[in-house]
């Protein structure tokens, strides 16, 4: 990973932080569970700059919500690691994703966004199920991820995938932050003065 990959994983784990941090004081549902729209930040490090810096920023984007749902939280420690980690599996497949489709370079992208941020999801539900599982052993674990803990998520992985379509499908965007990520050589003396 070079300077620019870093950076930006960097700067979409501070994106990721302010978005919990909105959504978590903003909406609480219940005393424990509020939404989370951190995930954006993840995708977009994984869809746009590819899976090593999807892992990174998802690990990033994890801090917060671990420090807030694990010590602070019902988690204790477990949440402090946990939290990131998931969210790190999501960037990490996002950009599996997106090389596997590749994402960005064909035509109308933005049409796969929708089942792409679902499908990036599926990892960190499984290591969340696992997590609740070993948390609060299978019959409450259980109990708590398939009436609050998913039910949660998919409301807002349904959001956040219509975010991320409309972010794919967004020339701007999308030629900002892939700018970001071209190489480029400077310009010669001898190229200069042949254009």
């Amino acid at each position: 990973m070079n300077t620019k990959e870093l950076a930006f994983a960097l700067m979409m784990g501070a994106l990721g932080s302010t978005l919990f941090a909105i959504s978590f004081y903003a909406g609480p549902i219940a005393p424990g569970i509020a939404l989370d729209f951190s995930l954006i930040a993840c995708l977009i490090a994984g869809f746009f700059a590819g899976p090593t810096v999807g892992f990174t920023a998802g690990l990033f984007v994890g801090i917060l919500p671990g420090i807030m749902f694990g010590p602070l939280g019902m988690g204790g420690v477990a949440g402090l690691i946990g939290l990131p980690i998931g969210k790190a599996l999501s960037g990490l497949t996002a950009g599996l994703i997106a090389k596997g489709l590749k994402l960005g370079q064909k035509p109308r992208s933005s049409l796969l966004g929708v089942p792409s941020t679902y499908l990036s999801y599926v990892p960190e539900a499984i290591f969340t199920y696992a997590y609740f599982i070993f948390l609060l052993g299978i019959g409450t674990g259980g109990t708590v991820f398939f009436t609050s803990i998913l039910p949660k998520a998919i409301v807002e992985v349904t959001i956040i995938s219509v975010i991320m379509a409309a972010l794919m499908g967004n020339t701007g965007f999308s030629n900002f932050v892939r700018a970001h990520f071209t190489k480029s050589t400077p310009k010669t003396k001898t190229a200069e003065k042949e254009q």
